[in-house]
């Protein structure tokens, strides 16, 4: 098994500011994670049917001033948090229609009181990815690899006691994975060795890492250059 010959700089999709319950405004987190090391940026604020547009709206406007010209590409999107499973779909196609660049929903962490059935309700509206899902079966698994929903791999305390089960699965059924960070504060923010490390521990190897992390290349590109953003190699 051969070493990569260093970390990748970060790709991060799931972070929050002021605008949520995140402790720094888009810009100052944005200006962190430069000097953190971070390539992309994604800002995803908790949101639900009452705050998605003011939410959403924030961070587009964030997107369109930062990226490009503070050194990374920054992404908006939307974390759908403890929406009903049965208003999932619906919520998730507002979201898309508001413009988010993508769709994070809140899965089934084992450290909160999310409703069941919110894993396999975020995979079959379409979300793009399914954060710190908890105890996911294999039949949501399954169906994530089947539709291409990522599933993510969480550096947050808490909800990374499920990340072991998520690679395990995930690599036995073909599902695609993200290593994030759920930032909320300066001390969440990623740097690309602490990335590293969450995808050793949650059992990736150093060649399922480095696939892992082109795959996030490839994704964000796909979402920047849709939203006419400027991209970094």
């Amino acid at each position: 098994m051969s070493k990569p010959s260093g970390p990748f700089p970060v790709i991060d999709f799931h972070t929050h500011t002021i605008h949520s319950d995140g402790e720094l405004a888009p810009a100052e987190l944005a200006r962190r994670a430069v000097v953190k090391g971070y390539l992309v940026l994604g800002i995803s604020d908790h949101v639900d049917q009452s705050n998605m547009e003011s939410c959403l709206k924030a961070a587009l406007i964030a997107s369109k001033a930062l990226s490009g010209i503070i050194g990374l590409t920054l992404l908006a999107g939307v974390e759908l948090t403890h929406i009903p499973p049965n208003q999932m779909t619906s919520t998730v196609k507002q979201a898309k229609a508001l413009g988010a660049h993508y769709v994070i929903v809140h899965g089934e962490s084992p450290v909160e009181p999310v409703a069941p059935g919110t894993n396999m309700a975020a995979i079959e509206a379409g979300a793009d990815i399914l954060a710190h899902p908890g105890l996911i079966t294999d039949q949501e698994v399954k169906a994530a690899a089947r539709k291409g929903i990522f599933l993510e791999i969480s550096s947050r305390g808490g909800h990374n006691l499920g990340n072991g089960l998520v690679a395990s699965l995930a690599l036995a059924h073909g599902a695609k994975v993200l290593i994030n960070s759920d930032a909320h504060g300066p001390s969440d923010i990623l740097t690309p060795e602490l990335q590293l490390t969450t995808a050793l521990g949650a059992g990736l190897s150093y060649e399922k890492y480095t696939a892992v992390m082109n795959i996030a290349s490839d994704f964000a590109t796909r979402l920047a250059t849709r939203a006419g953003l400027t991209v970094y190699p």
